[in-house]
């Protein structure tokens, strides 16, 4: 049988220049979040397959990679059902294992916890432009906290990083799972019908009002609940006056506390951010994570065309571990698709160290080969990137190849003019 040379399907090789610019990314997301307050830690690739299918994913459930028992616990011949061959699946996401990890650790963890999660997931998808079937996730999350206190971190702490990452001018859209089912009730939709009206919703920017409207009548629901649920979005403003106009049209379904805590989380974001962005209330944003139970928000960025980040409050899945529930909300930028972004543009790294080559003559002497290496010891106790590399045949292409690395600065090394280095 015949080996293969390309990864597997929905995985990539990484080359050298994406390594870089991943490796810086991964240096200034921990440098940033640690300035904010918030601690590593990590979790491991490998969850029970209990924990992974609890219902807490959503649709990512559908898409795990399971693992076969192992050894004489793995019986093929006896096996029912698929949960006789399987204990265990690769993570599709950092949340679930979160949940288990303070469950299990809270009693030495400090209150609230400002966790900093980064690692690959594993979600068995259909690969496209920014989508892979294993990437890295970069989560940041407060446990512990029940105010919007929370929220207003995770936001000005996520777009402090783009900002440093120069990206300019992105949109942070938030909303809360209670206005989405106030609006519903408003307009006469039973609560068993919330779900897939919200489905329907989450296809405006696709479909556009109208679509949403035909889809929803399609769907069997009362035109004049369609009508009235639709006015409300033609009525809503994408800033705070949104949420007060929410707040006075949803009297009797909407709690105003939450109304009050969206409008503090937007005012205080924009007075206190760093980087260049735009705060808009969108009622339509529904997030797909059956697990939000407040707050919502992602990050719209029009060079990409899509979100490159995403999160929300989620006050009760920690309570399927322990029977208590814990105030939790979290925040995760798209990594993969950062980096491709940057990669696009051609970012250069702010930090990069001057690069320089010694090119040594094969037939170099000894003595010629330690001359060489005490230069470049101390080159590099200068500062500076050094490699030592054999001279080619084709010394001109090698020195265009060395410069695309960055090599710029090149020295030919030759035995018999070794003394003028």
């Amino acid at each position: 049988m015949a080996l293969k040379k390309k990864p597997v399907t929905g995985m990539k090789d990484m080359l050298p220049r994406e390594m870089e610019v991943r490796d810086y990314v991964i240096g200034l997301i921990k440098e940033t979040y640690k300035d904010f307050g918030f601690s590593s830690m990590e979790t491991p690739c490998v969850e029970h397959i209990e924990n992974l299918c609890s219902k807490s994913g959503g649709d990512n459930e559908k898409l795990i990679f399971k693992i076969l028992k192992r050894g004489e616990k793995l019986k093929l011949d006896t096996a029912e059902t698929e949960m006789d061959l399987i204990d265990g699946g690769l993570r599709y996401d950092l949340t679930v294992p979160l949940c288990r990890y303070y469950s299990n650790n809270a009693n030495e963890l400090p209150s609230p916890f400002k966790a900093l999660q980064m690692g690959n997931v594993w979600r068995a998808d259909r690969p496209q432009r920014g989508r892979f079937r294993q990437f890295m996730q970069c989560d940041i999350d407060i446990l512990g906290e029940p105010g919007n206190l929370a929220e207003i971190e995770l936001i000005l702490a996520t777009t402090t990083l783009l900002g440093k990452l120069d990206f300019r001018n992105f949109t942070i859209r938030i909303n809360d799972r209670k206005i989405l089912k106030a609006m519903a009730a408003y307009s006469g939709f039973a609560e068993s019908d919330y779900d897939n009206v919200f489905i329907i919703l989450d296809k405006m920017d696709k479909i556009g009002l109208d679509g949403v409207a035909a889809e929803m009548e399609e769907s069997g629901y009362a035109k004049d609940a369609v009508e009235k649920y639709l006015n409300l979005f033609k009525e809503i403003t994408n800033d705070v006056a949104g949420v007060r106009f929410c707040k006075e049209k949803l009297e009797g379904f909407l709690d105003a506390e939450t109304a009050d805590g969206l409008e503090l989380i937007i005012s205080s974001v924009e007075s206190a951010k760093e980087a260049e962005f735009k705060m808009s209330f969108d009622p339509t944003l529904v997030r797909g994570m059956s697990y939000y139970t407040g707050t919502i928000f992602e990050i719209s960025m029009d060079e990409f065309g899509g979100s490159v980040g995403g999160g929300g409050r989620y006050d009760e899945m920690i309570g399927k571990f322990t029977g208590q529930n814990t105030p939790a909300v979290g925040f995760s930028i798209g990594f993969e698709r950062i980096v491709m972004l940057l990669l696009e543009r051609g970012y250069e790294l702010p930090t990069t160290k001057p690069k320089k080559a010694f090119l040594i003559e094969k037939k170099m002497p000894a003595e010629g080969m330690l001359k060489v290496l005490d230069l470049a010891k101390k080159e590099r106790a200068a500062g500076r990137q050094v490699m030592i590399v054999n001279m080619k045949k084709n010394k001109k292409f090698q020195k265009e190849q060395l410069a695309e690395q960055g090599y710029t600065d090149v020295t030919d090394c030759y035995a018999d003019s070794i003394d003028q280095l």
